[in-house]
């Protein structure tokens, strides 16, 4: 069933959703994601969301921030933006629901990042003064909070929130790859929403830990840039998209559900398989035992284990399992990694097919050939069904997509 034909009887449809987007800087120009580009503001994720992604639903996940709170109340009151009955803030198609990336950590274990969402700005500011006591600078994204993870938990379920682990199996602050073996250790499972896979797992690879089958899986950018935003994207079906449901969709309650994950195949992932720092040697061959730890080319103890890697060590079961409810999972290689389709060209396609979900999701290859020629149109289509052949990545470096001479 098409995008466009999944309208019922119930009003309800399927909406493009990427929930987890940083800031850079605000308006004003001040620090928010340290690393995040410069243009990268409340105002300008929207603009970019609605108006070249064509994506309907986003979360801004740096929204605890005062200096951020100060833009957002700034577009309330000039009229550019508006807070909705069902919670989030609407701007020209798309909604904005309001999040904050909060770094964990307990005695004897790494860290790790989860994402928090609030029905409005009103509670976030309350939220926000709640870790101003615990966190040494609440302007900053993804910073550590000193409490117990289910002291922080409970302070968002008292306020209404969301709760969703972030990017669990990567080694740099996922919860399964850098802080525990089981998500039951640090949280009470009761209080998750749903779980982000990161860029570097799928449905399949999360199928082997049996305490994921009762989770919805989100797929999202974790944008740090204003070009990444959707370079993974849910579809999710709802009656509008807002805050109430979005909750109803993580639940799969009254029809609502995550209907397909759009996601990089795991192969391009930045942390896919374990990398050594010392020759600089991404272990991807089936020869290679996942759970050793010296690189079997050099010897060196200095490898970070990969995502693959990471699952395989601490699996309990043999065969990965898929929940009959569990959504399709679709390998999508984005745009921006194709080779050869420049600004140029990505403007020409713009301006006929007017946003990039359109271009991936509904113009033919017949239509896009005419745009960009038959090379260009061919490659964006294998994207979209994700049959490019690709290299893989890992040690913070993604993978590539394969040109055969």
């Amino acid at each position: 069933m098409s995008f466009e034909q999944l309208d019922d009887a119930n009003g309800l449809r399927e909406y493009y959703c990427d929930m987890h987007i940083h800031i850079g800087r605000t308006g004003s120009g001040q620090a928010v994601k340290i690393s995040g580009s410069r243009n990268l503001t409340f105002e300008n994720i929207a603009r970019e969301a609605a108006d070249r992604k064509g994506i309907e639903m986003i979360g801004i996940i740096d929204c605890h921030s005062p200096s951020v709170q100060e833009d957002i109340m700034k577009a309330l009151d000039s009229g550019m933006m508006k807070e909705l009955e069902g919670g989030g803030i609407e701007y020209q198609d798309t909604v904005i629901l309001l999040g904050s990336e909060i770094e964990i950590r307990e005695s004897g274990r790494g860290a790790a990042h989860v994402l928090a969402f609030f029905r409005d700005l009103s509670t976030m500011q309350d939220f926000t003064q709640w870790m101003s006591r615990y966190m040494k600078n609440v302007q900053l994204s993804s910073q550590r909070i000193y409490v117990e993870p289910r002291e922080l938990q409970q302070e968002i379920l008292d306020r209404g929130g969301i709760l969703i682990p972030a990017h669990v199996f990567t080694p740099h602050k996922g919860l399964y790859g850098s802080m525990a073996d089981r998500l039951a250790d640090v949280f009470d499972l009761n209080g998750i929403a749903g779980i982000e896979l990161g860029l570097s797992a799928d449905s399949l690879m999360a199928g082997y830990i049996s305490e994921l089958d009762h989770f919805s899986f989100l797929t999202n950018s974790d944008a740090h840039s204003l070009g990444k935003i959707g370079r993974e994207y849910n579809k999710i079906v709802m009656g509008t998209p807002s805050f109430d449901e979005f909750r109803l969709a993580l639940k799969c309650k009254a029809g609502r559900h995550v209907s397909a994950n759009y996601g990089l195949n795991p192969r391009l992932g930045k942390y896919h398989r374990t990398y050594c720092s010392s020759c600089n040697s991404i272990l991807d061959e089936e020869a290679i035992v996942s759970s050793q730890e010296r690189c079997p080319y050099c010897g060196s103890l200095k490898t970070v284990m990969g995502v693959f890697d990471r699952i395989m060590s601490i699996a309990d079961r043999s065969k990965s399992s898929i929940p009959s409810y569990r959504p399709p999972y679709h390998y999508q290689v984005p745009l921006e990694f194709i080779p050869g389709l420049g600004k140029a060209s990505m403007s020409k396609l713009l301006a006929v097919f007017g946003t990039e979900m359109s271009i991936l999701h509904r113009a033919s290859e017949q239509d896009i050939a005419a745009v960009v020629g038959e090379g260009l149109a061919k490659s964006i289509v294998m994207a979209r069904n994700g049959t490019l052949e690709l290299s893989a990545g890992g040690g913070g470096t993604y993978g590539k997509v394969v040109i055969k001479p």
